[in-house]
């Protein structure tokens, strides 16, 4: 396909496929009312995930997303320091406006799909990068090693 530079992509091609049934899993485990409203929820997560990966993981998990996601996530510049979960979701919550409750569901709603797509290598990987509290954010149980 051509496409003329000074024209964004997402002006000359609809969505993937890929990408629609991403937005309309996460729009059916969010009960979001609207795929508009999904997508604004993946879009911010997704940034915020991307502000956290660095390294191959990043890479590996932008290979597994639609490429409408994989643009959103790649596009942020990873921060120096990472946050634990609760610090994301309450980073998510001051940029988003929205409450920690409703933050902390959307992220999950995304998450779980990013899971599913980076599958189960993968996310373990994404995991052991991300300081605590993220394994939950992403469906799983969050297990600490005995002392």
């Amino acid at each position: 396909m051509i496409t003329d530079a000074r024209v964004p992509l997402t002006q000359h091609q609809p969505s993937s496929k890929a990408y629609e049934q991403m937005l309309e899993k996460v729009r059916y485990e969010g009960a979001y009312p609207t795929r508009e409203r999904a997508e604004e929820v993946v879009r911010v997560v997704l940034a915020g995930l991307g502000r956290q990966l660095t390294g191959a993981e990043r890479v590996d998990l932008a290979r597994c997303l639609p490429l409408e996601a994989a643009r959103v996530l790649t596009a942020q510049v990873p921060d120096a320091r990472p946050l634990t979960g609760k610090d994301f979701i309450q980073d998510l919550a001051a940029r988003s406006g929205a409450s920690l409750a409703t933050t902390r569901w959307d992220t999950g709603a995304v998450l779980a799909d990013v899971a599913a797509h980076a599958g189960a290598d993968l996310t373990s990987r994404i995991l052991h990068q991300l300081p605590t509290g993220w394994a939950l954010l992403f469906g799983r149980a969050e297990l600490t090693p005995a002392a």
